[in-house]
């Protein structure tokens, strides 16, 4: 039987004529990595502080290990919160920090220095204690706040966009770091961030937020290989778009023919006929490159497609290279092998790609939460 450390049932807040979470049901399970990933404005943020009892809902209930929280203020729930800007007292050595919640709970002085350099031990900041804030790297302000929430046991740990304000290369290290930490500790960690980067790396589960309601819940693979939504096909992950009405229906895949005359397959979801206005979604990953056809190698048939090269985006592994489909000037988006085979390519060359029919796929325009 799935145990659940947080559920929330039917919650809701409006802020004047606006909603900004609307009647959200959901589980978390115990231990788990739960992220909620969605632009700027989609309730994230709401939702976590009325879990952490900031805000008042204004309908439904939350319960943490079992018990609702209805009426019971921020201090007395079994939830610490890590924000973006960590709230660090400068004033104090980091051992007092982290030993900081233990002191207002009235814990001896020799047992919370203990617990605290203990603490400060598993997150891997061991004989720091003595040390002043100031004197520590982003990344290791960022494991006291974290050591200081988790030295209180508490049932939920919900992280606010915590990394937001690191640079890059320290960002991709905390993420590990973050991941392993959750895992060593067993704790459940509610994240929230717009980053689907973050979302995808960490989590065991991931709510996609839109407009105050979740469009798909899944594991990050659920939600990259098989969107639930177009919203979530466009928000998770790369992806080429193109936009047209059906043309012809073949079981589980539809055709559909672009304004300016693109015709593409795709694997459908849902209800379509022709006629009907949709939406295909392709991952640049998807498609296959080459110079001439027979470059392609494909393993199995697969329309072929023309097109010029517009730019090139170099980025490493992650390298790719804008194409402009030769007939109706459509951009799409392939991205490079790691090989560097083509490495050499000009803008304005032409060039042939192709993609599986069934590794795209096809919305009907409309499509809503999932």
């Amino acid at each position: 039987m799935t145990t659940f450390d947080l559920e929330a049932k039917a919650l809701s807040k409006r802020f004047a004529t606006h909603t900004a979470v609307d009647a959200l049901s959901f589980g978390v399970e115990r231990g788990s990595f739960f992220s909620i990933l969605g632009p700027s404005g989609c309730g994230k943020t709401t939702l976590l502080r009325m879990v952490a009892g900031f805000i008042e809902p204004d309908g439904g209930d939350v319960e943490i290990g079992g018990r609702s929280m209805c009426g019971v203020p921020p201090n007395r729930r079994p939830v610490n919160m890590v924000f973006q800007q960590l709230a660090l007292f400068p004033m104090m050595s980091v051992g007092e920090n982290v030993a900081y919640g233990l002191a207002r709970r009235g814990v001896a002085r020799a047992d919370r220095e203990r617990k605290a350099a203990e603490m400060l031990d598993r997150v891997g900041l061991p004989g720091l204690a003595a040390k002043r804030v100031d004197q520590l790297s982003g990344g290791q302000r960022q494991r006291v706040a974290i050591a200081r929430s988790l030295v209180l046991k508490p049932t939920l740990l919900l992280l606010d966009e915590p990394l937001g304000a690191l640079d890059l290369k320290l960002r991709e290290r905390m993420k590990i770091e973050l991941k392993q930490l959750q895992a060593a500790f067993g704790t459940t960690f509610v994240y929230i961030t717009h980053d689907q980067s973050e979302a995808l790396v960490l989590s065991d589960r991931v709510a996609v937020m839109n407009s105050g309601r979740f469009e798909q819940v899944g594991t990050p693979q659920e939600l990259y290989y098989s969107p639930a939504t177009p919203f979530v096909a466009g928000f998770v992950g790369a992806n080429n778009r193109i936009d047209g009405q059906v043309s012809a229906i073949d079981g589980d895949l539809v055709e559909i023919r672009s304004a300016a005359g693109w015709t593409v397959k795709a694997r459908r979801h849902g209800t379509l006929k022709p006629g009907d206005a949709a939406t295909i979604f392709v991952r640049p990953e998807v498609a296959v490159l080459g110079r001439s056809t027979a470059d392609l190698a494909l393993a199995e048939p697969a329309a072929v497609h023309q097109g010029t090269v517009e730019s090139l985006l170099f980025d490493g592994a992650n390298s790719a290279v804008l194409l402009r489909e030769q007939a109706s000037r459509c951009e799409f988006r392939v991205a490079l092998p790691q090989t560097g085979r083509y490495a050499d390519l000009k803008v304005n060359e032409p060039v042939f790609f192709s993609f599986a029919a069934d590794r795209a796929v096809c919305f009907g325009v409309g499509s809503s939460h999932g």
